[in-house]
């Protein structure tokens, strides 16, 4: 019991609980209501989108495992505590299970795009195996670029579901809908940039919470080499962004009367955000930084369950 308790740990379950809503959230309470009164659904069927959902979790997986394995000195340093590569689960086995999700994670993908006429779909799955150990391996000690590669991965969680809705109406000309694609491209792009900006600001708080571990090693993160006030602006300056944006798209959005969508962004989204700001700010130990890193997840999931809003208003957007 306690190497599957550890098992579930090393692959982050609670994040791959994350991935699994997010894209349910997005298929069946945007994608599916929006083409509800056609006659051909340009969803993905319910059993081939179970398999979308299982590759992306399995890949996410596979990538956990691998960052875990590739960071077995720093995460001494980090977090002895939560040490699982080599003092419960041996590095052998670690390395194995990383490579059978990963090409679970792409047969998948494969399988459902050559059934369902996606045909990029398993190069896609490729791409995010290739990038997660590219990432593990060489962008994650760099500044910047391995944060990037992260929040893009975060993005594509959605972006995928959206892009393979959209590719199904490309290659079906006769259910083409501009409208309802435009629809599904703007809301595609809503989440996956939300998506992206969290993942990202995220990203440099963890940073600058493992900056002992990642200094010893020659990581060169931001906060290594631009300091921690740099690091911490960076940061501020993507809230602002999200926080500005979200409002943007919040007035929008009242002129609908999409009262309850507005007061539910404002207290359970932005004004987190802004307290998270106030926060960032002040913050000066490894622990202020591992608690603002679990608040930033909090928003994610507050962001993501804001979809169910879009199915009680949907026409008028």
């Amino acid at each position: 019991m306690k190497l599957i308790a550890a098992f579930f740990r090393l692959i982050r379950s609670v994040n791959l609980l994350f991935i699994v809503l997010t894209q349910c959230l997005f298929q069946y309470f945007i994608v599916i209501p929006l083409f509800h009164d056609q006659d051909w659904s340009p969803a993905l069927p319910a059993k081939y989108f179970a398999l979308l959902c299982f590759s992306s979790v399995c890949i996410a997986a596979a990538g956990y495992i691998i960052n875990d394995y590739f960071d077995l000195n720093i995460d001494r340093i980090n977090k002895p505590d939560r040490l699982l590569v080599d003092k419960v689960i041996r590095r052998r086995w670690a390395i194995l299970w990383h490579w059978a999700l990963s090409f679970a994670g792409v047969l998948l993908g494969g399988y459902v795009g050559w059934k369902s006429q996606i045909n990029w779909l398993g190069l896609a799955n490729a791409g995010c195996v290739a990038a997660l150990w590219f990432y593990s391996t060489i962008f994650k000690k760099k500044m910047l670029s391995g944060n990037i590669i992260i929040a893009l991965l975060t993005a594509w969680v959605v972006l995928v579901v959206g892009f393979a809705t959209h590719y199904r109406l490309l290659t079906h000309p006769f259910a083409y809908d501009s409208m309802q694609a435009s629809k599904l491209l703007r809301l595609t792009f809503l989440y996956g940039g939300f998506a992206f900006i969290i993942s990202l600001v995220r990203e440099i708080i963890k940073d600058i919470e493992d900056m002992p571990g990642d200094a010893k090693y020659g990581c060169r993160t931001m906060p290594i080499v631009w300091g921690i006030q740099a690091a911490k602006m960076f940061a501020a300056t993507w809230i602002l962004i999200l926080v500005a944006a979200l409002a943007i798209v919040q007035v929008y959005t009242l002129q609908f009367g999409w009262r309850a969508s507005f007061v539910y962004c404002a207290v359970f989204i932005i004004l987190p955000l802004l307290l998270i700001l106030r926060k960032l700010i002040h913050a000066g130990t490894a622990e202020d930084f591992r608690l603002l890193s679990k608040w930033v997840k909090i928003v994610m999931l507050t962001g993501i369950l804001s979809m169910i809003f879009f199915i009680l208003y949907w026409s008028p957007f």
